[in-house]
């Protein structure tokens, strides 16, 4: 149970006669009780993950952040999910670092009272992009910046009580970890999954950089980049592949293509219920077919070429387009577009002025669809598929959306790919003895790092010339980096060996901390699944083929969060954001209008965001209220699936219910220390008592209850209702105080908050230890 050894020593003190003075009760939660217990966590390295022992493992790990300072544009502001890690602007944690950070903190804690050897470790994703254009603007190096960035980011993590073990940080900027990462791209290499080909790229003009087609967003009827916005072009260059391909359980190589006019079209689509509303089919650029189909079509005519399939029920004729948001490797490399069922298709039909057909009604049940009208969605995608079966017209088909994955990268702040090309060698891996290549230093950041359309490696002369490790010949370097997704593809399993120097990863520590599944609980944003954790997966199978990696799984349990939202105030006639000055709050109804016209404002609940005037800086949370009221706000507001609606006057609450803790631990202890010389201590805790009796079923139902809501569905919000109540029920049996009973509920109480709000529990708990004055510092998850 949850409370094992500190409730039972919790009765076990009652009864003895020396007091210490008791503490005075106080009107306001101090940060001075932040700092003295983050010190003495810090002193006893609290947080350090044992050697391996007898204990059960836990491995806690929350997604590390990227310590970027760079701007952020509105179009990255709404495509930024896609991106791994949480971006730090100018090294500043925000409300949604508090929560997933706390949220792992409270699990981390809460299983190392339950008896298990905790890792709970933090690291820094420091290659990419935004660190790269920062140091631009600023003219420092990439390095410089990230660095300073990451230093504030550490030292606010420790302000809010974070316990994380810094021993076994990471930085994957830091060469002591690419020269592992590098290690990696070498062993794919090896094995023939690392390979170089001439490809048709998506770049973006802006970034000067290839993008993985994960990383473009298709919002309209152009691609564009996932974090500068620009129209994605298409280039024809040579890169870096990995073959995760290898790793799909079917290819598709089974599926036909004809590439023959007036014979059948095979499209792809996960709606075939959709089939009577098609307006229009869809061609990748790339798609095989294309050829044959022009090869009939006059040069001087293809500008103007009309073409047109067949629909498979009607017969009518249905145009045929190429579009860029069609991927050549993602099912047959045709789609039907059915514009009344699919934004996408619905902006597209708009701009080439298509037919839309509604086959869909409100209520999910189709309409206009011949005989499976009136059918419900569901029903009728079975239907329609298993008839156009039976006439040999279409299939049932499991699609693997994966191609090799693209890791080149034309930017300079990032992992160097370990490669030297020899013209009488071809491309060499760097051996093992001179790893890690290192990046070189940057004489003027901004002019080296300026874009030019290729990597600004490849115009560092002094570092790009170099010998053949194999014949010793003149050769270069590889002016590519890699993707920081490669980084990011292994760092849990280097958590466990940090500072070792000679291997990546030990077996001794994979075998601690990887086993039964790999990490017990990670803990991010459910957006992750389809990049990060594809590739990871990927690894972690590879890794354990080939070098004794205990799982082929990485994560156990994945535990995503929602988003934080604040509160954006605009002004009715221009819907312009409004800074906090620019509005006036009516003290009788709580009206927001804005200030300059006494317009009632448009409120609504976005994503925080400087621009929109509605991001909260965490410091100035923990300087009014301490570090465990906003930790428990966050724990509290809202299920970590759900958005979180931040409002600030919430917090008042979580300090208030504190302070009714703090008021009940001082009574009691007043209380006991008046009846210390009198017959009256203990008096409750006889047998048979019904009060006493129904306080201690109470308190072990909320022992229970909290510690189901922590183990089995991390519901904090429930853990903490359950403390609410019991904290209640306590408040009013003030005829108790001084006595066994209480004192056993307060320290069940004051134990299960632990997790929760480490550092008033830690102070209530050595405040309850007010008959044995050496234990005043005695610490709560001890």
């Amino acid at each position: 149970m949850l409370l094992r050894r500190s409730y039972r020593s919790a009765v076990a003190g009652v009864g003895r006669r020396t007091f210490s003075a008791p503490t005075p009760k106080p009107t306001r939660l101090s940060q001075e009780v932040d700092k003295k217990w983050q010190a003495i966590w810090d002193a006893k390295q609290a947080a350090a993950a044992p050697p391996a022992g007898d204990k059960p493992k836990f491995y806690c790990l929350s997604m590390f952040p990227y310590p970027s300072g760079a701007h952020i544009s509105p179009w990255h502001s709404y495509i930024a999910s896609n991106s791994l890690v949480f971006l730090l602007k100018t090294g500043q944690l925000h409300i949604g670092h508090v929560r997933v950070y706390t949220i792992s903190d409270c699990i981390s804690r809460f299983k190392r009272m339950q008896g298990f050897d905790v890792l709970h470790p933090m690291g820094w994703d420091a290659f990419g992009l935004p660190a790269e254009n920062a140091a631009i603007e600023r003219g420092i190096s990439p390095a410089d910046w990230t660095l300073s960035n990451i230093a504030q980011a550490k030292v606010q993590m420790k302000a809010l009580g974070i316990r994380f073990d810094w021993s076994h940080e990471v930085t994957t900027c830091q060469p002591d970890y690419y020269k592992w990462t590098q290690w990696l791209f070498l062993q794919f290499l090896e094995k023939g999954l690392a390979y170089r080909k001439e490809a048709l790229v998506n770049w973006d003009p802006i970034d000067q950089t290839v993008l993985a087609n994960e990383q473009v967003s298709v919002l309209s009827i152009m691609s564009r980049s996932w974090r500068s916005g620009a129209v994605v072009e298409q280039r024809s260059l040579s890169q870096w592949f990995l073959g995760i391909t290898s790793y799909a359980d079917a290819l598709l190589d089974d599926i036909d293509s004809t590439a023959i006019l007036n014979t059948p079209l095979t499209v792809f689509t996960t709606r075939v219920e959709t089939l009577y509303g098609v307006s229009y089919i869809a061609l990748a650029p790339e798609h095989e077919s294309l050829p044959a189909i022009l090869a009939h079509v006059p040069l001087s005519q293809r500008p103007a070429v009309e073409a047109y399939v067949a629909h498979v029920k009607s017969l009518s004729k249905v145009p045929l387009y190429l579009a860029e948001y069609v991927l050549p490797g993602v099912g047959t490399g045709a789609v039907m577009g059915v514009p009344a069922h699919d934004d996408r298709d619905a902006l597209f039909a708009a701009h080439h002025n298509l037919p839309v057909s509604v086959v869909l009604s409100e209520d999910g049940t189709l309409v206009a669809s011949g005989r499976f009208t009136g059918l419900p969605a569901s029903a009728a995608n079975d239907q329609l598929t298993d008839y156009l079966a039976e006439l040999n017209q279409g299939r049932r088909h499991v699609q693997f959306r994966l191609r090799d994955w693209l890791v080149s990268r034309q930017r300079y702040w990032g992992t160097p790919v370990p490669v030297i090309h020899c013209p009488a060698c071809g491309p060499v891996g760097v051996p093992l003895k001179d790893l890690p290549v290192e990046l070189p230093s940057l004489t003027d950041p901004t002019m080296d790092l300026k874009g030019t359309g290729g990597s600004p490696l490849a115009r560092m002369a002094h570092w790009k010339s170099c010998a053949c490790p194999s014949c010793g010949g003149p050769a270069e370097r590889d002016t590519d980096t890699l993707d920081t997704f490669v980084d990011s593809s292994w760092y849990y399993l280097r958590y466990g060996d940090a500072s070792n120097t000679s291997v990546p990863f030990t077996k001794s520590n994979l075998t601690k901390w990887m086993t039964n599944g790999g990490v017990d609980m990670y803990i991010g944003g459910i957006e992750h699944a389809i990049l990060h954790l594809l590739y990871s997966r990927f690894v972690t199978k590879f890794l354990a083929d080939h070098h004794d990696v205990p799982t082929s799984e990485p994560f156990k349990q994945l535990l995503a969060q929602g988003m934080v939202l604040g509160r954006t105030y605009k002004s009715p006639s221009t819907l312009r954001f409004l800074k906090p000055d620019e509005i006036t709050v009516d003290k009788a109804d709580g009206t927001v209008r804005e200030a300059a016209t006494n317009d009632v404002v448009v409120t609504a609940w976005e994503k925080m965001s400087k621009s929109k005037y509605n991001g909260v800086d965490p410091q100035d949370i923990c300087r009014q209220y301490g570090a465990d009221v906003a930790r428990l706000l966050v724990l509290f507001k809202a299920p970590p699936s759900h958005e979180l609606e931040w409002d600030e006057a919430d917090l008042l609450g979580q300090s208030r219910w504190l302070l009714r803790i703090w008021g009940l631990v001082v009574e009691h202890n007043h209380a006991l220390a008046a009846a210390a010389t009198t017959s009256q201590q203990g008096r409750y805790s006889q047998t048979g008592d019904e009060e006493a009796l129904a306080l201690r079923v109470a308190v072990h139902t909320a022992i229970k209850k909290v510690t189901e809501a922590l183990h089995e569905t991390q519901s904090f919000n429930v853990a903490i209702a359950e403390l609410m109540k019991l904290s209640n029920r306590l408040g009013g049996l003030a005829h108790l105080h001084g006595s066994k009973d209480f004192a056993d509920a307060l320290h069940a109480l004051v134990v299960m908050l632990a997790p929760l709000a480490p550092h008033n529990a830690s102070e209530l708990f050595a405040a309850l230890q007010v008959d044995q004055p050496t234990l005043t510092n005695a610490d709560v998850h001890d």
